[in-house]
């Protein structure tokens, strides 16, 4: 195997970030920041020794007459059928044709970066016997900006995503069409302006480019991404609700939390303990039993007061903690299937051998988007009984109807903002059933499990798309509701009030009605940037070590 050290990232001598992929230690976050950034891969000496002796292997297997699935046989359903060699190219060449039947709009160009990195990740391991030659052809393309057009409906998971990679070998070969400096224009074209030459499949090399994982890791990366900073930010969101809400910090003390280890669940106590550690609005334990004591008259009584907290203000660390797990073992499933060889047969220089598998099958992918999508719903389903709290005066803690303080009745206030929270969450929930259990049986029954992998991440990436407008706003929410506390802004912790301050630039205090719509998408944009991390000392919650 290539060694660890050689994965490191420079420039180049334009001032280009560059990568060399190592084929075993890339992360999630690398992947899609090199995608974002448009990082140029740099092929390094020991990958090209890797890669030729694969091919090398395979060569030897050929000229002895060895029988070897989509070399010396036909794929799919003509699995039964033998190939001469000297049809090689042209059975690869069918291979792309025959299963580009994707249909929809395009993909997304992070997307399709993505996945072109993870697959060059993967053949660069040197165990998919596709040639030297061919290999830095579809480095080159990648480096070149040439982003290959991937309709994104169509794709089973399982031979791998065939179709969705098949359009970007088609493009490597000068078919099909792609986008290159802005423009859509055939792959011929984009290859012939970018000064780069056509591949020509050999035998394994048409397999090597399409039979694997890489499509579907390479929507879900950006989503698992942006889904781990949310969830972060979403922690501090809790925090300011905490105290907008008069909520009680007791139950988030590290020592309950020991007591029931899960690691989310004290990693989320121990954010928002610490985040709560300055603020003057939190309901302290002592608070409490002196409201408490003061009641007190020797018979039954009823209280306006109350020992505990709703479960949506008490328990976040226990509903909240499971998806930060499930967000966190996602990531861990993709960082794998990344560094993977993900397609058949793998030729293995070590074993001297050739060996067919399953290995381009999409079920771990496919499940870590189920478990993905679980996460965020619930995480937003949390944020949900907040705004409802915050705007029912039964349960708000002394907090005007509907955060609307000046001329009630008169106004709505913030009445209109939950329409659209709970539209959106209708519409999360409706999307938010199991893709990896949908297999249908396919190709004469050979194919007859498939993971459904794209098509999880596809359905992920709605969900998560989402998820940003109901944080965001309990976030406007608790922002009006400090603004009605008599402590005022000042009174919330050191983090909390940049917070605050983040989201009064951008919305006023309303003491007037006027469209929300705005105001949400914007303050939805705070955490699609990742913007509430910035308040934290460290700029980041430290959850991956």
């Amino acid at each position: 195997m290539v060694k660890k050290s050689r994965k490191n990232v420079g420039t180049s001598g334009a001032n280009i970030p560059t990568i060399e992929l190592d084929g075993e230690t890339l992360t999630v976050d690398e992947l899609v920041l090199a995608a974002k950034s448009h990082t140029r891969v740099k092929i390094f000496p020991e990958q090209e020794v890797r890669i030729k002796a694969s091919r090398d292997l395979l060569d030897g297997f050929v000229k002895s007459g060895r029988t070897i699935y989509g070399v010396t046989t036909a794929v799919g359903g003509f699995v039964n059928w033998l190939i001469p060699e000297n049809l090689a190219e042209k059975l690869q060449n069918n291979i792309l044709r025959g299963v580009s039947s994707n249909v929809g709009p395009d993909l997304e160009d992070i997307y399709v970066r993505a996945a072109m990195l993870c697959r060059i990740n993967s053949m660069g391991r040197g165990i998919s016997a596709i040639s030297l030659e061919n290999f830095k052809k579809y480095v080159d393309m990648y480096n070149a900006g040439i982003i290959p057009c991937v309709p994104e409906k169509g794709s089973l998971g399982a031979s791998g995503d065939l179709g969705p990679l098949a359009y970007i070998a088609l493009v490597a070969t000068g078919a099909w069409r792609a986008k290159y400096q802005g423009e859509i224009m055939s792959g011929e074209e984009a290859l012939k302006r970018a000064g780069l030459e056509a591949a020509r499949l050999n035998y394994k090399e048409g397999l090597a480019m399409i039979n694997g994982t890489s499509m579907m890791v390479g929507v879900a990366a950006p989503l698992l991404y942006g889904a781990k900073r949310l969830v972060k930010q979403f922690c501090l969101v809790s925090a300011i609700s905490l105290e907008a809400l008069k909520g009680k910090i007791m139950p988030y003390h590290p020592t309950v939390h020991k007591n029931k280890p899960h690691p989310g669940q004290i990693k989320v106590a121990g954010a928002i303990w610490t985040t709560l550690a300055d603020s003057k609005m939190v309901v302290q334990d002592e608070e409490v039993d002196r409201w408490l004591s003061s009641m007190r008259s020797g018979e039954p009584q009823g209280m306006d007061q109350q020992i505990e907290d709703a479960y949506s203000m008490r328990a976040t660390p226990q509903i909240l903690g499971p998806s930060l797990d499930a967000i966190w073992s996602a990531d861990q499933t993709l960082q794998i299937e990344i560094n993977s060889t993900n397609d058949n047969p793998l030729v293995i220089v070590e074993e001297g051998d050739a060996f067919h598998n399953a290995h381009f099958h999409g079920q771990y992918v496919s499940q870590a988007m189920d478990h993905l999508s679980i996460a965020v719903v619930n995480m937003c389903n949390l944020s949900d009984r907040r705004i409802d709290r915050y705007l029912d005066p039964h349960h708000n803690n002394g907090l005007p109807p509907f955060l609307c303080k000046e001329d009630p009745g008169l106004r709505h206030g913030l009445m209109g903002g939950q329409y659209c929270a709970a539209s959106i969450m209708a519409d999360m929930r409706s999307l938010c059933h199991p893709v990896s259990i949908q297999t249908l049986t396919t190709t004469g029954d050979f194919q007859d499990h498939v993971s459904m992998g794209l098509v999880a991440a596809r359905r992920a990436r709605d969900i998560v798309d989402n998820a940003y407008y109901i944080p965001a706003f309990e976030l406007i929410c608790a922002c009006q509701a400090v603004d009605q506390r008599d402590e005022g802004a000042a009174a919330l912790s050191s983090v909390t009030r940049s917070i605050y301050e983040m989201v009064r630039e951008l919305i006023p205090y309303l003491d007037h009605d006027e469209a929300l719509g705005d105001y949400i998408s914007d303050v939805s944009n705070l955490l699609r940037e990742g913007r509430l991390l910035t308040a934290l000392p460290s700029g980041d919650l430290d959850w991956d070590g």
